[in-house]
């Protein structure tokens, strides 16, 4: 690979080596998961920012960070024989050029609708060809793991079911949908069913992902752009109360809505 990665995988075998660095040499793939999953959230935030400012180098921080635990992992699976980062590498090389016979053979697909509609045939091939035809897991939701974010769990699992013609005819029938779990919110408190409400409160999320998909957005990124604008706007609100000499107690709705 590049001097720049080998001397980054170096790095790495240097800090698991004896002499090096005791916490690097006490993780495992199990500790080191929850900070995989970190990274890739900061990695997510980055990417939010560089489209908002245009600055990247956030995100190229954000991406080395992702791409340590990539190798720290792999550096483990090479001491225990499991596997190296070049067969990390190549494994994922040969996916992309399996995945891409439009690029890469002679298929032709001209909209990106068709690349994803030809997607899932690609991989069950890919499974039987591997001998794994048989770990396919037996319900088609199965397939979504159940730790991804809420979100992006309600995104997956419906779009699974659309491709099997379980979804709204037109978006317009999702409106009507959101409408009916309004009201049924709106009962369940005027009831004072607080248990209700919740699960409620979750439908209601769940429709709105449904529409999310429907419309082409992906809902995860959505919320966290919404997030990203109520910080933005918020903190402004706080630091033009400081100006006036107050604090956020000591301002009402009133003044801080109008800010």
């Amino acid at each position: 690979m590049s001097k720049t990665f080998d001397e980054l995988v170096a790095v790495m075998e240097r800090l698991r080596a004896p002499g090096g660095c005791p916490w690097d040499n006490e993780q495992t793939y199990g500790s080191l998961a929850r900070y995989l999953l970190e990274e890739a959230y900061e990695t997510f935030d980055a990417i939010q920012e560089a489209e908002e400012t245009g600055d990247t180098a956030h995100l190229r921080e954000e991406l080395g960070d992702l791409l340590l635990q990539v190798v720290f992992h792999s550096t483990i699976g090479k001491e225990r024989g499991d596997f190296t980062i070049d067969e990390v590498a190549a494994e994922v090389t040969q996916k992309l050029i399996l995945r891409h016979p439009h690029v890469f053979g002679d298929a032709k697909l001209a909209r990106a609708q068709d690349v994803l509609d030809n997607w899932d045939k690609l991989k069950a091939d890919e499974r039987a060809a591997s001998g794994k035809a048989d770990d396919k897991p037996k319900n088609l939701l199965d397939e979504v793991p159940v730790h991804f974010p809420a979100l992006i769990e309600a995104l997956k699992l419906t779009s699974k079911a659309a491709k099997k013609g379980f979804d709204w005819k037109e978006a317009e029938d999702i409106f009507e949908k959101l409408d009916e779990e309004v009201g049924e919110l709106r009962a369940a408190l005027s009831a004072g069913d607080t248990e209700n409400a919740a699960e409620e409160v979750g439908d209601l999320l769940f429709v709105v992902a449904n529409l999310a998909r429907r419309l082409g957005v992906e809902p995860e990124t959505a919320l966290k752009q919404t997030n990203r604008k109520f910080r933005r706007r918020f903190t402004f609100v706080e630091q033009e109360l400081k100006s006036r000499g107050k604090t956020l107690d000591e301002a009402d709705l009133e003044e801080m809505d109008a800010l």
